[in-house]
């Protein structure tokens, strides 16, 4: 079938260091890494329970040359040797930056002959109906590149025309000629019957072995033939790319004596093998933010939050992400490249597991400018790490969100980034003052607020537009903020969106990566079969579903050997001529037999359920199944304590001070400085404050009131709000 693990399957061999397996659960010291547009993030967990952590810029050209000095400096940190390391966790945006910024391989695309333009027919939508200058996202595999093939397979598998092999040879010809480096094959139900795509690969290989090959009944054998395009040709187009990056990495790691395998964060909050993500790279475009939704969750469940709202701001980007009843709410599908962000439809769709959130352009490194309507705009596009923002001393000499805080004070210019940066507020100043006084007539300091202010309302927006997609309301969650950013614009976005409390977890600077290791190793199969109830096949149900299971059980079992295995089977059923599916757990959940007892079971769990979400079933039309799911995870790890803060100890002192720019007074004015290293569980802070750290600063805005809880989280409560105390329980409440 299906989504092979394999190197060979879908890419070339020999490639990767081949390092033994080693079990991520219950490891003894245990390494994150989560590498960004602009800083790569370490984080390293001794066997005493130590955790040591660090920054480094990212190195965009040769993304592994970061990652592996950034480990061997915290190793040295730790006094460890690379050998000692039990696991490894990494976490990339590399596929997301080559997709968003179009920076991936020459890539092609194989598909049934008529069928080539799917990918700009997509819908056959508007997601603005009445712009008349509406603009959609360009394929990324230009219609040139994409060539038709004679062949057919109808929706049950049968072969109605045989492959042409000639024209694939042909094909094949044409794109050597042409510098293809990547190709993508998806026909016309492929997911059904994938012998044509499969012939094809092999044409491919004995006659341009070179050539990276992605098959879509390999990465998303699903229906619905737009989004199998789309996922594939993103597969494709950053494959090259990632591969060679892990490739390398994996090289470098085992000649400087790692012997565990390193292991990859997915989409969907799960870890999974180096070998999957070298085959179905796809899989890995939200990997980063995964990780820090993962910690979101867990510091959720320690503060008893039922209902958070996770903010994750970092260089290049910030991600908000809405979590229930301790649990981020898996999407199947999501786009990539919104022509307008906060649009549905205007981006391309990629059909893969991903913990739904929304991303945007606004970061540390987002530049300012003055828009053609004279006004200050912020992002989305990002200064990166190279040059980086004009405070950074690199070469850039374009203002950022970055350089606003240094003109502001906010940020200490020697400790920005663990001090691997050294900040230089006249550089600051000097871009604030030509990119945007010079045209707004503000004053220095007014420009730089303006920056922070837009910048926030930015990312207040976009929250405002996900709750309202997803049918949530932001006033009644805990934020819950963490990345290189966050910090410092926390407490202003919860005011904006009007939530009472927010929560600064530990080591909230590299949350991402920390996010790694709470992750659980898991993988999901899926592959459409479509039956409907009254008539199913249960041999042909069963021999899918054992298939599905032994392949998702093979890349958990590589991950985590000798770990129980936690199985989930899933299928998505509708009534007959509806267009959508709604997911239903198998009754016998991992075991048992799908036979007629199993099959009325789930129609009768369809009927409830659909009852619940629409009010009413439609009991004389007929039910089917579409696509069948199984994930597998490995069982392990603790729950997480209860949080709370201890007995109130007084307020903290401190004798350190800061002159920071207050906006509201139009004037600088001393604010206490506190080291979060310093504070005992208990003490109180009244803003306006600043909180530092090695990784990040905590702006505590007048109004609000910080205090340590046992763990060590920094809990803000908007005092000046009445709607505390309803909104946020106490957390010695939750503990007790």
């Amino acid at each position: 079938m299906s989504q092979s693990s394999s190197l060979s399957s879908s890419s070339r061999a020999g490639q990767v260091a081949r390092i033994a397996p080693s079990p991520v659960v219950d490891s003894r010291v245990r390494l994150a890494v989560d590498v960004g547009g602009t800083f790569t993030d370490l984080v390293l967990l001794g066997d005493g329970g130590q955790k040591f952590t660090s920054k480094v810029l990212t190195t965009p050209q040769a993304p592994e040359l970061a990652v592996l000095g950034g480990i061997e400096a915290l190793l040295e940190q730790a006094g460890l040797r690379w050998a000692e390391v039990d696991s490894l966790i990494l976490g990339t945006t590399l596929a997301t930056n080559a997709l968003i910024e179009r920076k991936g391989a020459r890539t092609a695309l194989l598909t049934t002959e008529g069928f080539r333009d799917l990918v700009e027919i997509g819908l056959e939508d508007r997601f603005a109906q009445y712009d008349v200058f509406l603009e959609k996202p360009a394929p990324l595999v230009p219609r040139h590149w994409r060539l038709g093939v004679a062949e057919r397979v109808n929706a049950a598998g049968e072969v109605l025309t045989p492959l042409d092999e000639s024209q694939v040879l042909a094909a094949i010809h044409t794109l050597v000629a042409e510098g293809i480096e990547s190709v993508a094959v998806c026909l016309l139900h492929g997911y059904a019957n994938p012998v044509h795509e499969r012939r094809i690969r092999e044409l491919i290989k004995q006659h341009a072995p070179q050539l990276w090959v992605s098959l879509a009944s390999d990465v998303c054998p699903e229906i619905r033939e737009y989004e199998r395009l789309s996922t594939i040709s993103a597969n494709a187009y950053v494959q090259p790319q990632v591969a060679g990056y892990l490739s390398r990495l994996s090289e470098g790691l085992a000649a400087r004596g790692l012997r565990a395998e390193p292991f990859l964060m997915t989409s969907g909050g799960a870890i999974t093998t180096l070998l999957t993500g070298i085959d179905e790279p796809v899989r890995l475009v939200e990997s980063g933010p995964a990780g820090g939704a993962v910690l979101a969750r867990q510091v959720a469940e320690q503060i008893g939050a039922r209902r958070a709202l996770s903010f994750d701001m970092g260089g290049t980007t910030a991600k908000i992400c809405f979590i229930d009843d301790y649990q981020p709410q898996i999407s199947r599908s999501f786009e990539f490249g919104r022509v307008h962000r906060h649009l549905k439809g205007s981006g391309l769709p990629i059909r893969i597991p991903v913990i739904e959130m929304v991303e945007i352009g606004a970061g540390g490194g987002s530049i300012a400018r003055v828009n053609h309507l004279g006004m200050v705009q912020v992002g989305p596009d990002s200064a990166g790490s190279s040059p980086g923002p004009a405070s950074y001393g690199l070469g850039g000499t374009l203002p950022t969100v970055t350089d606003a805080h240094a003109v502001l004070g906010t940020v200490d210019p020697a400790r920005f980034a663990v001090g691997k940066v050294q900040l230089d507020p006249a550089l600051a100043r000097a871009a604030l003052t030509q990119a945007l006084t010079a045209t707004t007539g503000l004053e220095v300091e007014a420009a730089a607020q303006a920056v922070i202010e837009i910048v926030t309302e930015n990312m207040a927006n976009a929250a405002r537009v996900h709750a309202s997609e997803l049918g949530k309301a932001a006033e009644d969650c805990t934020l819950i903020a963490f990345g290189g950013a966050a910090p410092l614009h926390a407490a202003r976005l919860a005011r904006k969106l009007g939530i009472a409390r927010l929560v600064i977890p530990g080591s909230a600077g590299v949350g991402s990566a920390l996010g790694f290791l709470w992750a659980p190793v898991a993988y999901q199969s899926v592959r459409s079969l479509h039956q409907r109830l009254d008539h199913v096949d249960h041999a042909a149900v069963q021999a899918l579903l054992d298939e599905l299971t032994a392949h998702a059980d093979a890349v958990v079992t590589r991950a985590a050997p000798g770990a129980p295995l936690l199985r989930r089977r899933t299928v998505y059923m509708r009534y007959a001529g509806q267009g959508h599916e709604i997911d239903i757990d198998l009754p016998d959940g991992a075991l048992g037999t799908f036979d007629a007892a199993a099959a009325t079971s789930l129609h009768a769990r369809f009927e409830e359920r659909y009852a619940s979400l629409y009010g009413r079933s439609l009991p004389h039309i007929a039910v089917e199944a579409v696509s069948w799911s199984v994930a597998v995870q490995a069982a392990g790890g603790t729950a997480p304590q209860p949080d709370a803060v201890s007995s109130d100890t007084g307020p903290a002192t401190t004798q350190q001070v800061r002159k920071v720019y207050d906006a509201d007074a139009g004037a600088w004015q001393s604010v206490p400085v506190f080291e979060r290293t310093q504070l005992q569980p208990g003490q109180w802070i009244k803003g306006p404050a600043l909180v530092v750290e090695d990784e990040t600063t905590t702006e505590v805005p007048a109004g609000f009131e910080l205090r340590l809880s046992e763990q060590g989280a920094l809990v803000l409560d908007d005092v000046a709000s009445s709607a505390v105390a309803v909104q946020a329980p106490a957390l010695e409440e939750v503990a007790a």
